[in-house]
């Protein structure tokens, strides 16, 4: 089992060196990256906004609550908009284009893969890689970034409608906590996070969508597969970027 493990994780580590040598190899696909683009951005959008709303909120009045005990509300804006911008906002954008883009990522690459399509391709000497795994992880760090903001801003919008509405709270200090606390940094951490969690579901999506077992069955079990591994590395890798994050730049007035 051990060994059958470490198997499986060198190989998702050499598709992902492939994929990044691929990434600088002519030619580009661009119209299928578009298409995936245009792909997953659909099928993402609405749900992070959606799902972001309600994780503003209850950080927000989470962390009202925390800070009117300790005497130090004024500072609930700032603390509420630097965890969703810097945690929940990555995190929330990563597991949506896990749970849609990549299940269906990994379901075409795997009906591809049962109907010997992607051998053929190879027969021909086209690398399956290069055509159809690049786009689509591209595809999938693209929306990451982009929808990170959204994310961030409706998330904030939220945050602080329920902090001046349901806990009576000052815009002034709202605004005034997070611009005492908050830094450049911090955005640009988030986005960081957007890039490598949305690399890391297409490159899950797309491993196990090439390596299905057992027909139309095995392609059912590697996207629950690949949903379940994508969701344990990013949890993994956000504690390790956090860490470091936190190690290398000093807090604001620190």
């Amino acid at each position: 089992m051990i060994t059958g493990a470490l198997r499986q994780t060198g190989r998702l580590f050499a598709l992902a060196a492939e994929v990044a040598r691929a990434l600088f190899r002519r030619p580009f696909q661009f119209r299928e990256f578009v298409e995936q683009f245009w792909f997953v951005a659909g099928v993402t959008i609405l749900p992070a906004a959606l799902v972001s709303i309600p994780f503003g909120a209850v950080i927000a009045l989470q962390v009202g609550s925390l800070t009117r005990q300790l005497g130090a509300q004024s500072f609930t804006g700032g603390a509420s908009v630097l965890a969703v911008v810097q945690q929940a906002s990555p995190l929330i954008v990563a597991l949506l284009i896990a749970g849609a883009g990549g299940s269906a990522i990994c379901a075409d690459l795997g009906s591809r893969k049962i109907r010997e399509e992607l051998d053929a391709m190879e027969v021909m000497g086209i690398s399956p890689v290069q055509r159809l795994v690049v786009p689509r992880v591209l595809a999938t760090m693209a929306v990451a970034v982009l929808l990170n903001g959204l994310v961030s801003v409706v998330g904030t919008l939220g945050g602080y409608f329920f902090n001046v509405i349901l806990q009576d709270g000052t815009p002034g200090a709202y605004l005034s906590s997070f611009s005492a606390l908050a830094q450049p940094a911090d955005l640009y951490i988030s986005e960081l996070k957007a890039l490598v969690f949305g690399f890391i579901a297409g490159i899950v999506a797309a491993y196990r969508g090439l390596n299905p077992r057992g027909g139309p069955k095995g392609v059912g079990d590697a996207v629950n597969q690949s949903v379940v591994i994508t969701f344990l590395l990013l949890f993994f890798v956000n504690m390790v970027m956090t860490a470091l994050y936190l190690r290398i730049v000093p807090p604001k007035g620190g």
